[in-house]
């Protein structure tokens, strides 16, 4: 294999989990996408990056089962989500964590208002989700929130230090700056349920959990390896880590990708057949809950391929062939020239 290229692991063949997608998915993405793009917060260059990408298209294959509401205001998150990654990828650490204080701020208090544009989406967010959000599940949506700004401001403070984690702290920054938890913190607004804290507490319950959430970490960092690598941002990629911690090749690391990810399905799949009985009605909630990490999971797998997102105007070749060429480092316009049209259907 040349050194230009390397392989990616077959990771739809050893996910088991059947996709869907969201029957409200072209009339609500192209609400939640006028919405954002209304605050016109991005350069012509980011909003062909944002459009290539069809946020709106991942959470109709990863909220498949949400109503019309619900999968408009999970669109709208993933968008803000998109803009607060955006502008903290070009950011200092202190910076990151004040565009991430901004986030919080307009999230947390309803009273709260800077006239900042982030604050105004935010806020233009926060009376959506609310409106619907149990007492449980919102707050530990807020924590999740808090944990992923404070993720993301500490992985702009090791860009600024060029310094790459081992894998075991790695791996837990991931979860959080990634923003897979933040997401996976609306499964229960989207299916109307609200469970106790008893049910995260339970060990079989988080094995599951964080074995959905490192399938699409993982997953995520392999299928984005040659963007990132192109802009030069690689440091925050389980793949560069697997190379400089486990002295992998590149080609090496991708077929790690692909084994632990086998074990991470096999995690879930095996906890999820264990669960303890909290009785009814909660027993009924948990199974709706577990399925839903799976939709995450699948769905993840699916959207990768059908967009521009990662593999750009090769998407489709990529996923009949699995063979990626690595780009010359030339920051985003390397993906953006490729093509000017999204796959957005």
């Amino acid at each position: 294999m040349s050194t230009s290229q390397f392989v990616l692991p077959d990771l739809l063949s050893m996910c088991p989990l059947e996709g869907f997608t969201n029957p409200h998915y072209e009339r609500a993405a192209e609400e939640s996408r006028a919405w954002i793009n209304s605050y016109n917060v991005f350069t012509d260059r980011k909003r062909a990056f944002f459009v290539q990408g069809c946020n709106e298209l991942l959470v109709s294959h990863t909220f498949p089962y949400a109503g019309y509401e619900e999968f408009r205001t999970c669109c709208d998150l993933v968008n803000l989500l998109f803009v607060i990654d955006e502008v903290s990828d070009d950011q200092s650490g202190k910076d990151a964590r004040a565009t991430g204080q901004v986030f919080l701020n307009a999230l947390g208090d309803p009273e709260w208002n800077d006239n900042s544009l982030l604050s105004r989406i935010t806020k233009d967010f926060r009376t959506r989700y609310f409106r619907l959000a149990g007492p449980k599940t919102s707050k530990r949506f807020l924590k999740h929130c808090e944990d992923y700004i404070n993720a993301v401001s500490i992985e702009a403070e090791l860009r600024e230090r060029d310094e790459v984690l081992d894998l075991e702290p790695f791996t837990n920054l991931r979860r959080e700056n990634s923003a897979i938890r933040l997401c996976f913190g609306l499964f229960e607004y989207a299916l109307g349920i609200d469970l106790p804290q008893e049910v995260f507490e339970d060990q079989t319950f988080m094995d599951m959990y964080f074995a959905a959430v490192d399938m699409v970490a993982w997953s995520n960092d392999v299928y984005s390896y040659n963007m990132e690598q192109a802009k030069g941002h690689t440091g925050n990629n389980v793949v560069t880590v697997l190379m400089q911690w486990r002295n992998m090749t590149l080609q090496e690391a991708s077929n790690h990708v692909g084994v632990h990810f086998q074990k991470l399905v096999d995690t879930y799949m095996s906890s999820k057949d264990k669960l303890p009985s909290w009785g009814a009605p909660v027993d009924a909630d948990v199974a709706r809950y577990v399925q839903a990490a799976g939709h995450w999971a699948r769905g993840n797998l699916d959207w990768s391929f059908e967009t521009q997102r990662y593999f750009g105007a090769e998407h489709m070749e990529v996923h009949a062939t699995r063979i990626v060429r690595l780009h010359p480092r030339g920051g985003p316009e390397t993906f953006d020239s490729e093509s000017s049209e999204s796959d957005d259907e």
